[in-house]
């Protein structure tokens, strides 16, 4: 037995290290041959900029393994991929970035979404919003991330599914702001915290909705007590907003930036796995309020929340079944109950009712 003290490594350990991207030197050149990567980095250290490029383009698009949004030329869309995690075979899942840099220097807000994926709403909210950018016309800068967790994108469900030592389901959004010597996602979330959102976010804005198999209204998490969380959650036209202290769940994306300095609130856009398209032109219109205030783009604002009756909230609880069959609701969303009240019935296959 070797003591874990001492400098030898053992073998599961040598494997994981191998397959690991770890060291700033050895992400930023993990794609890339030695000598396109050397000179890649030189070529950018004498530019003066932070911005790293692989050599590789994948649709056209140019791959980077590290973002400064400041290098990108002013007044236009920039279509890029962030190099993620190094799976076991030697590829990488990459993350698809859409940058908005305004015409005029400016404040930088990031916009995400694809964290769980079987999120659709969320991702649609993002979409819309970048399409409605015009650079030549704004002053400050959008990114635009719309897949981080890609290979539970691909399974269209929440979690990233893991197979390191045994095979897990790994939900991103508890990860957050990652570990580079950690499992695939760990690595992964450590990479896209590190080296595309904190670098290039002034204010972020975390875009989620519920989870398969929940029926969610349209709220905002945010923490009340901070005044730049508050000030962005206010200017949704959403009825209900969450107010969740930053230490509730420390490693949740909006609350790793919020500890990192960035303001950062976690829109929910309804219910996962549906296109809820009047719901999502709330967000839409919340998120244009935000960079209108930001002085990112000109007009005045829309709809925020004090056109709506706002509940803010301490808490939150699922109401789920406690028996298998068929759920009828009583109640819509956001109607009022009472103690006591009735909300649902659920039947077995029989018909028969076996809980309320």
């Amino acid at each position: 037995m070797v003591d874990r003290s001492e400098k030898s490594i053992k073998r599961r350990d040598l494997i994981k290290t191998s397959i690991a991207a770890v060291g700033a030197a050895t992400v930023l050149a993990a794609n890339a041959s030695p000598a396109a990567a050397q000179t890649s980095s030189s070529a950018d250290a004498m530019a003066g900029k932070r911005t790293v490029y692989t050599g590789e383009t994948i649709q056209g698009k140019k791959v980077v393994s590290a973002l400064d949004v400041n290098d990108l030329e002013p007044g236009k869309k920039h279509l890029l991929y962030l190099q993620g995690v190094q799976m076991r075979t030697g590829e990488h899942w990459y993350v698809s970035v859409i940058v908005a840099r305004g015409a005029k220097p400016g404040k930088r807000v990031v916009l995400t979404s694809g964290v769980h994926g079987d999120e659709m709403s969320s991702v649609h909210t993002v979409m819309t919003v970048m399409n409605q950018l015009d650079p030549a016309q704004m002053s400050g800068t959008v990114m635009a991330v719309t897949d981080i967790a890609r290979p539970a994108m691909l399974a269209i469900q929440r979690k990233w599914p893991n197979s390191s030592r045994s095979i897990d389901l790994i939900d991103m959004n508890r990860v957050w702001p990652g570990n580079e010597n950690g499992t695939a996602p760990d690595r992964h979330a450590a990479l896209v915290f590190n080296r595309l959102l904190r670098p290039n976010a002034d204010a972020a804005i975390d875009f989620h909705t519920g989870t398969t198999g929940f029926e969610v209204s349209a709220f905002n998490i945010a923490s009340m007590d901070v005044p730049e969380t508050k000030a962005m959650a206010e200017l949704y036209p959403v009825g209900q907003i969450l107010d969740m202290p930053q230490n509730a769940f420390p490693t949740t994306l909006h609350n790793a930036l919020l500890a990192a300095g960035v303001p950062a609130i976690c829109p929910e856009v309804g219910a996962a796995r549906v296109l809820d398209l009047p719901m999502i032109a709330q967000f839409v219109e919340g998120t244009m309020n935000v960079l209108k205030q930001h002085g990112i783009i000109a007009g005045p604002l829309g709809r925020t929340g004090k056109d709506v009756r706002v509940f803010v909230g301490r808490g939150a609880v699922p109401v789920a079944a406690t028996h298998g069959g068929f759920v009828e609701h009583l109640v819509k969303l956001n109607d009022k109950v009472e103690a006591g009240q009735k909300i649902a019935i659920q039947r077995n296959s029989f018909g028969e009712v076996v809980a309320e």
